[in-house]
């Protein structure tokens, strides 16, 4: 079992120890259920009330705190507690999966298929013709890549990825179980003779650097040209991202939401969960979709839209405030 001091955590953390404890520290965990031999973190002002009744022996927090860690209790005060608990993290994270040979043999990796140095290959995988795997990058067991597609330089992929032909995947991503880059786009148009017909989607997808794909979500190819993701893009678990989108850098996307075909986004946008985009809107720069949301129409850079159908926050709020009032007029009156 890994452990530290709390001088050899702040050795990485570089912040400033208020109080000090002698407790081996053995792992991070929040607030409410820590034991004494844990370290947590607080990194707002409202989870000062629950340090008194936390058991751990540490916390990370940010500079503004305004309580006294007490008897044999220590705090690491630095910038931003967030990103400082990434770092405690990292410490105490198990080691990845080991492979014992760098392509297990029971992989079907095609003659033409280009290997780089240091790259894995587990068991069960298939590597179609032209494949180019980049270096230090590892394909875990029973992952699909097709013909003709790239997978960057330190890339991760893990079981049940699917990545169709002709698709491209960046440096330093990762793929999460059961995700699919490239499936069909939902094309289909209704024909007298034929009843729905379906669209040949000839695109592909292409997706930059220091991406992270959900596990379960589908990044669906173009009709033609490319579905795109910027570089940095974090995608949630169960998202949909419609054939012919285009996101710019550093966008997030949370779980259950989704766009239709040929949205864009701009850089630095935030969809929030189970949101929904129309097809062939485009949201600007810096703007956020609220949880739930609908949006129906393009947004402009920096603006936060809420609720369904999605409009500016500040109006979404008054609307939901006058129903609020509406409803307990109508049980005063009742």
């Amino acid at each position: 079992m890994k452990s530290y001091s709390i001088l050899e955590i702040n050795e990485v953390l570089k912040g400033e120890i208020l109080g000090n404890t002698n407790q081996n520290i053995t792992a991070p965990e929040q607030l409410e259920v820590a034991t004494n031999t844990e370290i947590s973190f607080i990194g707002s002002l409202k989870y000062e009330k629950l340090w008194a009744s936390s058991n751990a022996c540490a916390a990370v927090v940010n500079q503004d705190i305004t309580i006294e860690p007490g008897d044999n209790r220590a705090f690491i005060k630095v910038k931003n507690a967030d990103l400082a608990m990434s770092q405690v993290l990292e410490l105490f994270a198990s080691p990845m999966p080991a492979f014992e040979v760098a392509i297990h043999p029971t992989a079907v990796v095609d003659k033409t298929a280009v290997i780089s140095n240091g790259a894995k290959i587990g068991a069960g995988c298939y590597i179609g013709p032209n494949v180019t795997i980049g270096e230090n990058s590892t394909i875990y067991p029973n992952v699909t890549i097709l013909d003709d597609s790239t997978i960057g330089n330190d890339t991760v992929i893990w079981s049940g990825a699917v990545v169709r032909e002709r698709c491209h995947i960046g440096h330093h991503c990762i793929i999460h179980p059961n995700a699919t880059i490239g499936a069909d786009g939902f094309g289909f148009r209704p024909c007298p003779e034929r009843g729905l017909v379906k669209i040949p989607q000839i695109g592909n997808v292409i997706i930059g650097n220091n991406v992270e794909i959900g596990a379960n979500t589908c990044i669906d190819r173009g009709k033609f040209s490319s579905t795109v993701l910027g570089d940095g893009c974090k995608i949630d678990n169960l998202v949909q991202i419609g054939h012919n989108s285009k996101l710019g850098r550093f966008c997030i996307m949370a779980g259950n939401s989704g766009l239709a075909g040929s949205v864009t986004l701009g850089n630095g946008v935030i969809i929030g969960g189970s949101a929904s985009i129309k097809d062939h809107t485009t949201i600007g720069d810096g703007a956020t979709v609220g949880a739930g949301s609908g949006v129906t129409g393009d947004i402009a850079a920096g603006k936060t839209m809420l609720g369904y159908p999605a409009v500016e926050a500040r109006d979404a709020l008054k609307q939901w405030a006058i129903l609020k009032r509406l409803v307990n007029d109508s049980k005063c009156k009742s």
